[in-house]
């Protein structure tokens, strides 16, 4: 199920994010939407890359491979806390009603999703002291990797409470935006080593995107 942004929280988020200073890099002067779909081809899921792009970077001032990075990352952290929202009204739900099977793995699952929010929050202020040039590249593109990484395999270990089981309306509707954290983090990921790639080498990705 595909989750509308809402533009107030993107609006308040986004500036944070796109004022921080950092040498641009020169790219082809494309239509914006252009642009975001040749750069969202190196992602798993490109459709929705273009998609959650599109409505954010519609300038050709954000024809950078670092501010796609930036706003991929701001969204997958939206999606995020999005989602753990839902599982915690979900969860009060189903426990004031009795103890139960379903609880539980809701339970669960919002606590992957807690720890996801939180590699990916720790990962947007990561992305600040890189493009401050605080400390060396290499520990920041390191732990940037490493949290967003940590963020899918967040998510990935929720869904598996789903895997061969009868899908309820209540089970297909979490399933489908736990799913969609994991791929806007996925995207969020390539084009942040598209990123690193482009400009301080391949040599500094280290968990390549596949």
């Amino acid at each position: 199920m595909t989750t509308h942004l809402p533009i107030p929280f993107l609006i308040l988020l986004l500036p944070t994010l796109l004022s921080a200073p950092f040498p641009v890099l020169s790219v082809e002067t494309v239509p914006p939407k252009s642009y975001i779909e040749k750069q969202c081809d190196a992602t798993r899921y490109p459709t929705l890359c273009v998609q959650c792009l599109s409505t954010f970077a519609n300038s050709t001032a954000h024809q950078t491979p670092e501010h796609l990075a930036r706003i991929a990352l701001s969204v997958s952290l939206y999606r995020a806390r999005f989602t753990r929202s839902f599982l915690v009204k979900v969860a009060q739900e189903l426990k004031s009603l009795r103890p139960s099977r379903e609880h539980l793995v809701v339970q669960d699952c919002l606590e992957q999703l807690a720890d996801g929010v939180n590699q990916l929050s720790r990962s947007i202020l990561e992305l600040r002291g890189l493009w401050r040039g605080r400390g060396e590249a290499y520990w920041h593109v390191r732990n940037i990797e490493s949290w967003i990484s940590a963020a899918q395999t967040d998510a990935y270990t929720c869904l598996d409470e789903f895997r061969g089981k009868k899908m309820s309306k209540l089970r297909a509707t979490i399933k489908a935006k736990v799913m969609n954290v994991a791929e806007t983090a996925s995207n969020a990921l390539a084009l942040f080593q598209r990123f690193v790639a482009a400009r301080y080498g391949a040599g500094l990705v280290f968990n390549r995107h596949p």
